[in-house]
């Protein structure tokens, strides 16, 4: 069986079959055989489609001579098929992005940034999500234009942000849920509906913190707190469906009433805070009425603390010169009831006016007044 292709025309890329069915040209059909004349009947000429591989690769190869290659050539063909089919595995994962890799349509790895390599087409093939990006979810409320999950006209959807607070409030809170991807794998093949996922546990996550506070806490100084709460538990929630969902952020937007009851309770509010008004200003009062009233008594008990212990001390010493004078009085009664006498008289005389008489004097000419001649000095002074 001949190999070289004599007077084979170029008509298309395995030349012209006018060499060999005798007629006019094909037409540019790659079998070689013309519409209608000679030619295989029952299908494509295999030996004319193997000498016209071995013509191209002839003239492609240095020398132009592949007749002495024989079967050589089409095992080259053969193995130039088969190392480009290799070469499909071969694919790169951005830095923003993590390789999922495919087999037979069943997750098998998980692949991280550069160049990688999995099993050719059909066997193996590639997703490539992006896991940097950030995601927002808004609950309670949609941007304009926004309309993912807008179940009512307008901005607020009541029925997501309406909750019940710890002692039995009605309040709306909006917020926003920031998230990205953590694993790609668990994020394209364990949970369905990621996005839907997400939103459902945030509300339940938030319904939780909003029922473990009283309203006032959620209107006021704890509202980063709550949002905070909210975060870790929504990533409990995820972790426990294993979603390969990492939460970022989430921000508590808006906390307010109804608006159908919002002045009735603004009206409770003022009242409360009357209410705390007159209480700081009882506590004001207290805080200063009672201290003073405590010195005061405290006053009162150290004086009569002082005035006992007066007391006390002047009836001992009393009591303790009684037993002295005693004592000296059983020893020599005379001398001691003598000095007791004069003693007596010195106490008693001594504020009255004196005359001092002359025993010898004759006459009157005796008296003489007392001239206390100190208190003189002391009153010139």
């Amino acid at each position: 069986m001949p190999w070289n292709s004599g007077g084979n025309g170029g008509g298309g890329p395995w030349g012209s079959g006018g060499g060999n069915n005798g007629g006019g040209g094909n037409g540019g059909n790659p079998w070689g055989r013309g519409p209608g004349g000679g030619g295989n009947p029952g299908g494509p000429d295999i030996e004319d489609m193997i000498r016209r591989g071995q013509d191209k690769l002839r003239k492609a190869m240095p020398g132009g001579d592949m007749g002495s290659l024989g079967g050589k050539g089409l095992g080259i063909l053969v193995a130039l098929a088969i190392a480009g089919w290799a070469a499909t595995g071969i694919y790169r994962v951005q830095p923003d992005q993590q390789g999922v890799v495919l087999r037979f349509g069943k997750w098998v790895d998980t692949t991280e940034p550069g160049l990688r390599y999995h099993l050719p087409y059909p066997m193996e093939t590639v997703l490539l999500p992006q896991v940097t990006k950030i995601n927002q979810l808004q609950l309670g409320f949609r941007n304009a234009g926004d309309s993912r999950f807008d179940r009512n006209s307008g901005r607020d959807v009541p029925e997501e942000s309406r909750m019940l607070t710890g002692d039995e409030n009605i309040v709306e809170a909006d917020f926003t849920v920031f998230w990205q991807i953590k694993d790609a794998g668990k994020f394209l093949f364990n949970i369905r509906d990621p996005e839907g996922t997400v939103k459902v546990a945030a509300e339940s996550a938030m319904r939780d913190m909003i029922g473990r506070n009283p309203i006032q806490a959620a209107l006021s100084d704890k509202r980063q707190p709550i949002a905070d709460a909210a975060k870790v538990e929504l990533q409990r929630l995820l972790d426990s469906y294993d979603a390969g969902i990492l939460i970022t952020q989430v921000q508590l937007q808006k906390v307010e009433p109804p608006s159908a009851v919002i002045d009735a309770f603004n009206d409770v509010q003022r009242a409360r805070a009357d209410q705390e008004r007159a209480r700081n200003e009882s506590e004001a009062y207290r805080n200063d009425i009672i201290p003073r009233a405590r010195g005061e008594a405290e006053k009162m008990v150290q004086a009569a603390e002082g005035y006992k212990e007066q007391v006390l001390n002047m009836a001992q010493g009393q009591t303790k010169r009684f037993m002295a004078l005693y004592d000296a009085w059983k020893q020599s009664p005379d001398v001691t009831e003598r000095r007791l006498y004069l003693e007596t008289m010195e106490e008693v005389m001594k504020d009255a006016p004196k005359i001092i008489i002359d025993p010898a004097a004759k006459g009157g000419q005796g008296v003489v007044p007392y001239l206390p001649l100190n208190s003189l000095k002391g009153a010139a002074q």
